[in-house]
């Protein structure tokens, strides 16, 4: 396997592996999860493999997770099928910087994203950095979001366009979680800023130290917040991927965060994606 650095931040290419061989070879998915730590999202050209492969590949860095909108592949648990067509101008849920399903206790340790079919040209996905994001902050924003958490929601998300009855029916099934702002990577013990789209607002921002009255609150709480989210978009922190058919994308959903370019209509973009649940953020 050679590994290919594609920026100083983030992503690499993995030349000369089938990921289907990972499937049974413990030497080369430890190559492969070593080289995920490292470089945050890694990518693959020329994957010829199976869903049962797909699944079986991505359920080595842990059990797979349904997602309660898009559904899994009815024959593959796990597997979610992201068809995007002409006769959905409006389905726009993914053109935003975000880390996947925050919105759940315990979001996603990552995914394995592979390409079914993909527009001519357009329909890149980007990904963040968010170490760097975090150890290039000013120093005093770092003592402002030392002990701070947040909110991330899936109703004010996935939910915002539904009619009020399923879109309370969602928030019922699923509460809006609460992380820290700054979360610690549980494998390499780095510290990460952790808002993206699905984060609402601080919860304890509200303390004397920060707020004399009320307009320290608003908007003081949320220019921060706005702040903080607006980091993701430094093109340092980025690495941007042209899409071919069957190539494939693994990141680590804890560290980063990435973006799907919505600049293909009227083409076809179809996608497949198993998601790996993760731990709780501290």
């Amino acid at each position: 396997m050679h590994i290919e650095q594609l920026t100083c931040a983030i992503g690499a290419e993995l030349k000369n592996v089938r990921l289907a061989d990972a499937v049974h070879d413990d030497g080369l998915f430890d190559a492969i999860r070593t080289a995920l730590l490292r470089h945050r999202v890694l990518f693959l050209r020329d994957q010829e493999i199976t869903r049962a492969e797909h699944v079986a590949f991505a359920r080595r860095f842990g059990e797979l997770e349904d997602h309660p909108v898009a559904g899994s592949d009815p024959e593959h648990p796990g597997l979610v099928r992201i068809y995007k067509s002409p006769d959905q101008p409006n389905d726009r849920y993914e053109n935003a910087w975000h880390a996947d399903a925050t919105w759940r206790d315990a979001p996603p340790f990552g995914c394995v994203l592979r390409c079914v079919e993909c527009p001519p040209v357009g329909g890149d996905t980007m990904w963040a950095n968010m170490v760097l994001a975090y150890e290039n902050l000013p120093a005093h924003v770092k003592e402002q979001i030392a002990d701070l958490r947040a909110r991330h929601s899936i109703e004010a998300s996935f939910g915002a366009a539904m009619p009020i009855e399923k879109r309370l029916a969602l928030k019922a099934q699923f509460p809006d979680a609460e992380h820290p702002v700054v979360r610690i990577h549980p494998d390499t013990g780095e510290k990460v800023l952790f808002v993206n789209a699905f984060t609402t607002h601080f919860t304890n921002y509200h303390t004397p130290a920060r707020v004399r009255f009320g307009q320290d609150a608003n908007p003081g709480a949320g220019q921060l917040l706005a702040y903080l989210l607006s980091q993701v978009a430094i093109p340092e922190y980025q690495v941007r991927w042209r899409w071919s058919k069957n190539s494939i994308a693994i990141w680590d959903n804890r560290s980063t965060q990435h973006y799907a370019v919505m600049d293909y209509p009227p083409c076809h973009r179809k996608m497949e994606r198993a998601g790996i649940i993760g731990d709780v953020p501290f």
